[in-house]
């Protein structure tokens, strides 16, 4: 009998991969790690192991831990005159931003230690197995889809930055980046997995690899050997709590997404009047809990003013531990994609991981691209550099798993930088308040207000959008779905009926 299971990803070859893993015998685990290396090749934008993320793991006998393998910042900080450090602008066509890259935006690594970590604790495949479908893909190479075309062209001042990173992307051409259906090629990035799966993660924080990277940084970055060679893996417990008797479990502080995607959800509790979905109650109830998460970012005195009646999970608990770990960190907020896995044993692995955007530099001969994360806007108010020396990272990112009362697991997540939260917030309240299947709930529109500017998907009542904009002067309606608002890959399962739901802002797709 075929093996049972679930698996929600960015990309049909990432999800592709952790299916074929599950068919071979091996659990969840197995295939989000090789999942992971695949994304690393076909959505070399948004994955890389030059970066870092979460899982959230829960075994069939409903223990749960959260492997924390994000960024770390380094333990000596350059000088700002000193380093490696440039504005680039990226067009995402209805809008432009500027991002910040080069060498001196570069942060600890964490994903190869955490692959490797996860694997060492809970796999049961060889990792050469694990590693097998991302080398082949990288030498036989990746036919570009429309999204991640899409994606390259958003932030193509990133990958013609150098002329190693040129190389790659534009297939050798001259400043002419890859077209959706061209084929890119990965062959020193194949290489580099390949002795991976042989040396382990010691070849990158300890080896050869290490030392590449800190030779490269020496041209202006603030990585040393001894971070990389100092870097470990948290594993930690779940912030856990409750949410009208399902158990939901999330990413911990010091990260920032699960513990606002909880103060969101008790808000909603003790708000909640009797909204139909897509009525102007329902969304202007959405956005005043959006409003008010946003200001709990910001505010120290958190307890007053918010309406809370959640208890004192919500009251002081949780706010007080999400004060004292996450105000005033470094925060990391970019480009995202998410891997869900349920397998027959009902195993349970969902995780978030992002390379920034890129900082535009590839290590010699290896075909990594370092992340950017130094070179977030939202490090600090006061501008850039900022940081404090040899601190994990906070991040929205927040893979997040739901028991639910009535025996179901849902497994779920999000890339989308700051709209993670609100895009999961939505998907869980139309799943466990709205009734709507999985799939419904993905791909129902929505909304996000941040910064007091209000951005609506297409899709709600016409007459309750233009009452919306009556009431939020700033506001932007999207005619398409889009990756703005996040990209929700979520597998489920439920009296043995497996489903699986890729999101189409993000190109996913489920198995």
């Amino acid at each position: 009998m075929a093996s049972k299971g679930a698996v929600a990803a960015g990309h049909p070859l990432t999800a592709r991969t952790a299916k074929e893993v599950l068919a071979v015998g091996g659990n969840a685990f197995d295939a989000a790690v090789a999942a992971h290396f695949t994304a690393c090749v076909a959505e070399p934008v948004l994955a890389s192991l030059g970066g870092g993320g979460f899982m959230l793991a829960q075994t069939a006998m409903r223990k749960s831990r959260l492997y924390d393998f994000f960024v770390q910042t380094p333990r000596r900080k350059l000088k700002a005159q000193d380093i490696d450090f440039k504005p680039i602008v990226a067009d995402f066509g209805a809008t432009r931003q500027e991002f910040h890259i080069g060498l001196g935006s570069v942060a600890t690594p964490g994903t190869v230690k955490g692959l490797f970590e996860i694997h060492r604790q809970l796999g049961r495949m060889p990792m050469r197995e694990l590693v097998a479908p991302a080398i082949d893909l990288a030498r036989a190479g990746v036919t570009l889809n429309n999204f991640q075309s899409y994606i390259f062209d958003i932030v193509s001042p990133i990958l013609l930055a150098t002329s190693e990173s040129e190389k790659i992307f534009t297939g050798g051409r001259s400043r002419e980046l890859l077209r959706a259906g061209e084929t890119i090629y990965f062959h020193q990035l194949a290489d580099t997995l390949e002795a991976l799966a042989s040396e382990g993660a010691e070849l990158f924080y300890h080896g050869e690899i290490a030392h590449q990277l800190v030779e490269q940084g020496q041209a202006g970055g603030h990585l040393r050997l001894e971070d990389l060679t100092h870097y470990e893996v948290s594993v930690d417990k779940p912030l856990e709590f409750d949410f009208r008797g399902h158990q939901i479990y999330t990413n911990p502080p010091p990260s920032s997404g699960g513990v606002l995607i909880a103060f969101a959800l008790g808000l909603w509790t003790s708000l909640k009047g009797n909204p139909q979905f897509g009525d102007f109650e329902h969304l202007a109830l959405l956005i005043e809990i959006m409003s008010a998460t946003n200001q709990a970012r910001l505010d120290t005195q958190l307890e007053s003013g918010l309406g809370m009646s959640g208890g004192d999970l919500f009251e002081s608990t949780l706010m007080r531990r999400y004060r004292q770990q996450v105000l005033g960190r470094a925060k990391a907020l970019r480009g995202t994609t998410h891997i869900s896995v349920i397998d027959q044993w009902q195993n349970v692995a969902t995780m978030t991981v992002s390379n920034g955007e890129g900082c535009g530099s590839i290590v010699p001969g290896t075909g990594i691209m370092l992340n950017n994360m130094l070179g977030e806007e939202d490090l600090n108010p006061s501008g850039f550099h900022c940081w404090s020396e040899n601190e994990r990272m906070t991040s929205m990112m927040a893979p997040s798993i739901i028991n639910r009362h009535d025996g179901a697991i849902v497994a779920l997540g999000s890339g989308g930088s700051n709209r993670i939260r609100t895009a999961l917030l939505q998907v869980m309240i139309n799943m466990l308040d709205f009734n709507r299947g999985l799939d419904c709930a993905i791909r129902q529109p929505r909304v996000h207000y941040e910064n007091d500017f209000l951005s609506v998907e297409a899709g709600y009542d016409s007459g309750v959008i233009n009452r919306l904009f009556e009431c939020f002067k700033q506001h932007k309606l999207w005619e398409e779905v889009n990756l703005f608002f996040g990209g929700v890959h979520a597998a489920m399962v439920t009296e043995g009926q497996y489903q699986a739901v890729g999101d189409i802002r993000r190109g996913g797709v489920g198995l």
